[in-house]
């Protein structure tokens, strides 16, 4: 929690231009600073209480939640828009390379009145009924989906994109058109707000193999990589069509080309942001062992098929042995196509700096609406984030030490420096109080207010 929401550094900056009423910019600093700061579960009551001198009740931000009005400002549009304004303007992005990787993220939920949730698989065997043991109810585990893009900017700048997942049941009774997570991914790369000669990789695994994102990425002009899934067959006549796993059995004639991947070495150091201490001479390097051929895939047409794999020796390898990747990509190396690949895992990064570091996956509300409003709020809070950061580097006084500091931070060390910020502010605050009877007056009142009502007569 802090004192007064002012000694937040950039927040009040980044959120002045989006439009919104002064009530509804303050609900929306609250909840924001909650994501940052919240200690424990993290709740509507942790949003409520999170600004100590000015405190609400936590049905209120319950309520701006589910608001239509506030649900229709864009405020996560606005805030993309001006990093990669930012962005636009280096010489890195004219003449780099774009990352959008693409993946889906569950909350798992509880409550048979919860909207929108559906079950992923509930194979645990229940207690029979009659025994003498077994008279607990057991809830059916279900779980919301979203459907999430992060664009990683030659410089490393993260900007993320989410979608929720509708189930059939839902959009019947909402009157909404139901879309699958390979066709949301696909909107998602549809609506990226990158200039048309801006070059750009997607990655995603195998779930995302499928015909609308790669119809999504001919639209733009952008190139792709996935697992291919195993089942998939080659080009061929109908009944005599061999899948694509049976090229394994061509191993043992194959020379497969060794490649070494060091952390922190290579062309897209910057898009992997990667701590200090996992950088240097002591970084143990990654080795693989890839075979390429050029093939006639059904349904998908000429691509490369890399088979990559861990293993020097390997007599009979197996879909599990070796990954085999597919991409539209001629011009990259083999070992440009595996290191690229290597990178999709910063999404996963990104689901846990999301689920443990803001708590986004914490909600608990019977309504999916106020979910989305949650969601978007929780990128906004990421989007502050990469925004401050880029703001720190821009600094004309800023030394080559900081510079680079600044550069590896990731969401944990970034909150840990907005919170000295914050502390420090506070600090200032409190010294410019005390300097005269006005500030002191001012101060008692402050501390007044930031103890809660039904607390204040009894201390």
């Amino acid at each position: 929690m802090i004192m007064v929401p002012d000694v937040v550094p950039e927040l009040k900056r980044i959120l002045r231009p989006v439009g919104l009423r002064e009530p509804v910019r303050e609900m929306v600093t609250r909840i924001v600073i909650s994501f940052l700061f919240h200690s424990g579960r993290m709740s509507c009551l942790q949003a409520a209480g999170s600004v100590r001198c000015q405190p609400r009740h936590r049905a209120q931000v319950g309520r701006l939640l589910e608001r239509p009005s506030f649900r229709r400002v864009d405020i996560n549009g606005k805030l993309r828009g001006e990093l990669l304004e930012r962005e636009l303007l280096s010489r890195e992005s004219r003449r780099g390379l774009f990352l959008f990787i693409i993946d889906a993220t569950l909350c798992s939920q509880q409550g048979c009145k919860t909207e929108n949730t559906f079950s992923t698989g509930n194979r645990q065997r229940r207690p029979k009924k009659g025994r003498r043991f077994g008279t607990q109810k057991h809830a059916r585990k279900t779980c919301h989906s979203f459907t999430m893009g992060l664009l990683i900017t030659p410089s490393g700048v993260r900007i993320p994109f989410s979608r929720p997942y509708h189930t059939r049941e839902y959009c019947r009774q909402k009157g909404l058109q139901h879309r699958t997570t390979a066709e949301a991914a696909a909107d998602l790369i549809r609506e990226l707000p990158l200039p048309e000669n801006a070059r750009v990789m997607i990655l995603g695994d195998t779930a995302y193999d499928a015909e609308p994102i790669r119809q999504s990425c001919h639209e733009r002009g952008y190139s792709w990589i996935f697992p291919c899934n195993p089942e998939r067959v080659l080009a061929a006549p109908k009944g005599k069509r061999p899948k694509v796993r049976s090229l394994l059995n061509d191993w043992s004639m194959w020379s497969p080309q060794k490649i070494r991947l060091a952390p922190g070495q290579g062309k897209y150091v910057m898009q992997r942001r990667l701590s200090p201490h996992r950088i240097g001479p002591k970084a143990k390097p990654r080795t693989y062992y890839v075979h390429q051929e050029r093939q006639d895939v059904h349904s998908v047409g000429r691509v490369r098929l890399l088979f990559s794999t861990t293993q020097a020796n390997l007599a009979r390898p197996t879909p599990a042995d070796v990954k085999i990747l597919m991409t539209d990509e001629l011009r990259l190396s083999m070992r440009e196509v595996v290191e690229l690949y290597s990178l999709r895992w910063q999404i996963e990064l990104f689901f846990k700096e999301l689920k443990s570091k803001f708590g986004f996956h914490q909600y608990q509300f019977q309504k999916f609406d106020r979910v989305k409003t949650w969601s978007e709020l929780a990128l906004t809070t990421f989007l502050y984030l990469e925004y401050y950061r880029a703001r720190q580097l821009a600094r004309a006084n800023l030394s080559d030490e900081e510079k680079k500091w600044w550069r590896h931070q990731r969401t944990h060390g970034l909150t840990q420096a907005v919170r000295l910020a914050s502390q420090q502010g506070e600090l200032t605050y409190l010294a410019e109080r005390l300097q005269t009877s006005g500030g002191i007056a001012k101060l008692k009142r402050a501390l007044y207010h930031s103890i809660a009502p039904e607390y204040r007569g009894k201390l």
